[in-house]
């Protein structure tokens, strides 16, 4: 196996275990808080796997979820972001269709961090978000986040439909 994709597959698995441990967070402060080390990583393991659309939506993402985090997300930087994500990653998209899926990923992602007040509509963007990073991811071979894009689809759910109950 080449070192680029250990390489890629060593930030891909960190980022995994960062996405994996913001679903089971209560509140959307924590959320996003494990969400920065997913962006962080995933900008890592994009640089090594070659995949240029994807860094850049990463290190969006990266400042997203910060300004998130610390309640600095106004409706005007998401729309900066959200412009800067389609344009910057329309650019440097090397992967044709399947680069534009982290492209949608990260704009209805960031609309839905803007919009949504609870863990539980954040699960419900996520479920989806990790649907399109799953087949971009299955592309590029990161394949620690292919399977943790499936496990964590079905792991959200259940917590979807957990939280429902409790609520």
């Amino acid at each position: 196996m080449p070192a680029y994709l250990i390489i890629g597959n060593i930030f891909s698995l960190l980022s995994a275990i960062c996405i994996a441990i913001s679903v089971i967070k209560k509140s959307k402060k924590d959320f996003m808080y494990w969400q920065i080390g997913d962006a962080l990583f995933g900008t890592f393991a994009n640089v090594a796997l070659y995949a240029y659309a994807a860094l850049v939506i990463s290190i969006i993402c990266f400042v997203r979820n910060l300004l998130s985090y610390k309640n600095k997300l106004t409706k005007n930087i998401t729309v900066i972001l959200l412009i800067i994500s389609i344009i910057v990653g329309l650019y440097a998209n090397n992967l044709g269709l399947i680069g534009l899926l982290p492209i949608i990923a990260s704009a209805s992602y960031t609309i839905c961090i803007y919009i949504t007040k609870t863990e539980q509509q954040m699960r419900w963007a996520l479920a989806i978000n990790l649907l399109m990073w799953f087949v971009h991811n299955l592309y590029v071979q990161a394949y620690p986040s292919v399977i943790a894009d499936i496990v964590l689809c079905f792991w959200t759910l259940v917590q979807i439909f957990k939280n429902r109950k409790n609520n």
